[in-house]
This record gives C-alpha cells, structure tokens and sequence, in this order.
C-alpha cells in the first residue's frame, strides 16, 4: 500500500513552488531587460567609435558624441539599478528557502527583498526611458538638420537660375 502524504503538508510544498515561482519570473525579466541594455550599449558604442574616427573632419560630430555620452550614462544607470534588482530577488528567492528564520522575520525579509526588486526595476526602465528619449531627440534632431540643409541647398539651387 502506497503511504498517504499529509494534506497540510502538500498544501505547504505547492505553495512554497508558487511563491518562489514569481520572483524567479521577474528576474527572468530583469535578465531580458540586461540583454536589452547591453544590445543598445553595444549600438552607441558602435556609432561613438565611428563618430571618434572623423571627429576632426566634422566638427558638427563633438555634440553628437556628447549626446551619446548622455545615453550611455542612463544606460549605466539603467543595467547597475536592474542588476540591484536582479540581487534583490535572488535574495528573496534565498530566503524562501530558508527554514530557520522565524515566519514574521521571512515575511519582513521577503518583503524587503521582493519591494527592493520591484522598485529597482522600475527604477531602471525609467532610466532606460530616459536613454530612449534623449535617442529619439537626438533622431529628431538630425532629420531637422538634414531638411535645413536641403532647404537651403533647393534655395540656392534656385538663386543660381
């Protein structure tokens, strides 16, 4: 005969898993936000480089590297907050699995630690708006200062007539 497992004790287990499920999402979360940062870390890195290159060429090039310099900083911000964030919630998934601590003193850490984590991510998709406004401005940026250009390339086309 196969021994029966305690009710109580399966209702306990399954819900350990569901718990310790969430924060587990929510670093898979974090990691994917990480991928994100790096990937455009590594497309401003790209354009600094190029821009570096012809820098004395092209003046006009100085305040487009200060403008990347600005985004880089917020995604600086952006990954070491989300990483914060990332600590926070294997920490929480640690003190699940804890047993020794009394269930009040589990409750403030995982409280704290789940809190810290949530807050650090939004903490670090706002720096990351940030990075994506000052990249959109500086988009808009160029397209008005290419349209000058032909403005005035279309008007002295036109003088020359």
């Amino acid at each position: 005969m196969i021994p029966s497992a305690d009710p109580s004790q399966v209702d306990s287990t399954a819900h350990i898993i569901q718990v310790a499920l969430t924060p587990v999402f929510l670093l898979s979360g974090i990691a994917t936000l990480l991928n994100v940062f790096s990937t455009r870390h590594a497309r401003i890195a790209d354009q600094v480089e190029t821009l570096s290159d012809r820098v004395a060429e092209r003046p006009g090039d100085q305040a487009r590297l200060r403008d990347l310099r600005r985004r880089s900083l917020a995604l600086d911000v952006a990954v070491v907050i989300a990483a914060l964030g990332g600590v926070a919630i294997c920490g929480a998934v640690l003190t699940l699995f804890l047993g020794t601590l009394r269930d009040a003193a589990v409750a403030s850490v995982l409280f704290f630690l789940f809190g810290t984590a949530i807050v650090c991510t939004l903490a670090s998709l706002t720096a990351f708006a940030i990075e994506m406004m000052l990249a959109s401005r500086t988009v808009r940026t160029e397209v008005d200062e290419q349209q000058q250009e032909e403005s005035q390339e279309r008007t002295t086309g036109s003088a020359a007539r």
